[in-house]
């Protein structure tokens, strides 16, 4: 499928959470004061006006599947069985941005590809 159009507009709005102040990770959480994975993509793609739920396998289902050869930045990156235990979006460069957890802050590292991957989902236009 061809690209939404919202990758470089999604990603700059979630690249505010790296702050300063970086927002730290709050289950559940999705505002300045913290935010969960799925809190964090809701908030990034809401900046856009594209309303996606608060759950990770929630917008696993509202995705569409896309090969890792044709991952471009707004894609999102799903963990767990059907997505729904984590979801990070790739930003370009081989790297994402998430809210991994607590004790954590927003942050960007590479993606992971291993244990518990479940696949490459972009928001429908």
């Amino acid at each position: 499928p061809a690209g939404n159009g919202h990758g470089r507009y999604t990603d700059a709005a979630a690249e505010t959470f790296l702050g300063p102040p970086a927002v730290w990770y709050a289950w559940g959480g999705a505002s300045r004061s913290g935010v969960d994975c799925s809190g964090l993509v809701m908030l990034a793609y809401d900046a856009v006006g594209v309303s996606l739920p608060h759950y990770s396998g929630g917008q696993f289902d509202d995705t569409e599947r896309v090969p890792l050869w044709d991952i471009q930045p707004g894609d999102l990156l799903f963990y767990g069985y059907n997505g729904d235990n984590h979801v990070a979006m790739y930003i370009g460069g081989g790297n994402m941005i998430e809210a991994p957890e607590t004790g954590y802050q927003v942050h960007i590292t590479p993606i992971r590809l291993g244990y518990g991957f479940a696949g490459i989902g972009r928001v429908r236009a």
